[in-house]
């Protein structure tokens, strides 16, 4: 859907490229929402409450690594994206070399928090069963460990997106994805403490990071990484386009990477039923990523192209394709969260993971809205007019999230989320849209009514449906109700949302893709 008239000069080769990427992209995501399914529905009627939770908050605590890429990813994937795109693959490999150098301080820096994270378990978790400390101390380190390699390792990924290879790095995730399932699964049928658990995960982890080092070698080794490639100067320059995107990530560390933490540390009774609660949400963050994650160095290479009037057309239709997709993913897991939590964990973690399922749900919904516009402007290097708005929303989710849990519990932690995803939206409308106008030349009020404002209509039947969403029970009648819900809402996607013009581009498309599988098969 995103070729046609955004695409008109190069359709054939860019649409294609990006389609294909996307695919790749979803694939992955297909991968992690099924493990999001199945190991929590195992884990759940597994392992005690008390457990379950110290496992979720250990994983926790190893993504706190994870955030410490600091957009170096992105850096060197959007740069890489543009000497690649000029013919000049040495420089392209200077600035994957000075993405390296940077990993490797940050990959050192990530062992030294996860040791300091390890030792203050007990503190950080005061309500966590004493019986717990040694083996989540254990667990927390060897994950830790491993992760801070991965992000070395994530640099020789980080290529594969510059040159919109995307099958490679998303291949490696998903034998990553697939190959962590079968650990846990197995350390767990054997009945096996956390810290094996946490042992099995880190193996994994090495070793898909040695599979990026080696796809590297074997098939793009010509945009060359090596620590004597680097260059002061374009370390500097990737710093400083880091720097920014470091903000970010620290915000977004802020928004949800520390709810489950808060919630563990002021109410660990409740950590398992709100990890449960918010796995849906981290689904609904992966979508978009995996979907907007191809346009970053498409759109990089795109804005040298357009003009700033066919990009603010980009953001407008991306912006309206992202809003759809977020309701219609969304909205099924508030109007039904009830009977989905049921079949999916059991009744006791349905009853009380429910409540905060619906909160954060709509919480991630509304923060996703600019998803598309941040996307844009990080692949045009004007992420700068957007830090801003995620200080702010950063202090706004943490300040909220604790000064609620202290007072109220997990809940508050949700509410403080859903508060800040408000402020976030605001925020960019009103002050980050004004400095990037030059770069993405479109309206807010075009903007909003174009993009958020028309594909809004599919939310109108659940709306309608209010009085179902609180109910403590699920009847025949309300399974009626939802499936009439359910055809409405598709209904208003789309003939509300798409014109006539892009229902025939995505029929057209769904039929030469099914063609290709046909043929394919046969």
């Amino acid at each position: 859907m995103l070729s046609g008239k955004i695409l008109s000069k190069k359709p054939a080769g860019l649409a294609a490229t990006l389609s294909k990427n996307v695919a790749f992209s979803l694939a992955r995501l297909a991968i992690n929402s099924l493990v999001a399914l199945v190991l929590p529905a195992y884990l759940t009627h597994h392992l005690p409450i008390e457990t379950y939770g110290a496992w979720v908050l250990i994983l926790q605590l190893g993504a706190f690594v994870s955030y410490l890429d600091l957009g170096v990813q992105t850096g060197v994937a959007k740069f890489v994206a543009e000497y690649e795109a000029k013919g000049d693959e040495d420089k392209a490999g200077r600035y994957a070399s000075a993405g390296l150098a940077i990993m490797t301080l940050t990959g050192l820096l990530g062992l030294g928090v996860s040791l300091i994270l390890a030792w203050q378990v007990p503190t950080l978790f005061r309500k966590m069963p004493a019986v717990l400390y040694h083996d989540v101390r254990i667990s927390v380190m060897l994950v830790g460990i491993s992760l801070s390699f991965g992000l070395v390792c994530s640099i020789f990924s980080a290529v594969f997106m510059g040159l919109q290879r995307y099958a490679v790095p998303m291949g490696i995730a998903i034998l990553n994805r697939t190959l962590f399932t079968v650990a846990i699964l197995i350390t767990v049928f054997f009945h096996t403490s956390l810290a094996i658990m946490g042992a099995a995960v880190a193996l994994v982890n090495i070793t898909t990071g040695l599979l990026q080092i080696g796809a590297w070698r074997k098939i793009s080794s010509r945009i060359r990484i090596s620590f004597a490639l680097v260059d002061y100067g374009i370390v500097k320059r990737m710093a400083r386009y880091c720097f920014l995107l470091a903000i970010w990530t620290v915000g977004m560390v802020c928004v949800s990477g520390l709810d489950t933490t808060i919630v563990g540390h002021y109410a660990y009774d409740e950590t398992a039923f709100y990890s449960i609660a918010a796995l849906p949400t981290t689904f609904l963050l992966s979508l978009i990523s995996s979907i907007l994650g191809p346009m970053m160095p498409a759109s990089s290479a795109l804005s040298t192209q357009r003009s700033p009037a066919e990009m603010g057309n980009v953001l407008a239709r991306t912006t309206r394709y992202s809003t759809v997709l977020l309701l219609l993913t969304g909205l099924p897991l508030i109007v039904c969260g009830l009977p989905v939590l049921r079949v999916w964990v059991g009744p006791t973690y349905a009853a009380h993971s429910l409540t905060y399922l619906r909160i954060l749900v709509l919480a991630n919904i509304v923060r996703n809205l600019c998803a598309p516009y941040a996307t844009l402007i990080a692949a045009t290097g004007k992420q700068g007019a957007a830090t801003t708005a995620a200080i702010l929303e950063a202090l706004v989710n943490l300040g909220s999230s604790i000064f609620l849990a202290r007072r109220f519990g997990a809940i508050g932690v949700a509410f403080g989320t859903l508060l800040g995803s408000f402020v976030s939206v605001c925020l960019h409308f009103a002050v980050s849209m004004h400095f990037t106008q030059k770069t993405l030349m479109i309206t807010r009020t075009k903007l909003f009514l174009r993009g958020i404002f028309r594909p809004a209509i599919v939310a109108i039947p659940a709306i309608l449906l209010l009085p179902l969403w609180w109910s403590s029970s699920w009847t025949r009648s309300r399974t009626s109700m939802a499936i009439l819900w359910g055809i409405s809402t598709l209904f208003l996607a789309w003939f509300g949302s798409l014109n006539e013009q892009e229902r025939s581009q995505l029929v057209r498309f769904a039929r030469r893709r099914l063609m290709l599988s046909t043929s394919s098969i046969q």
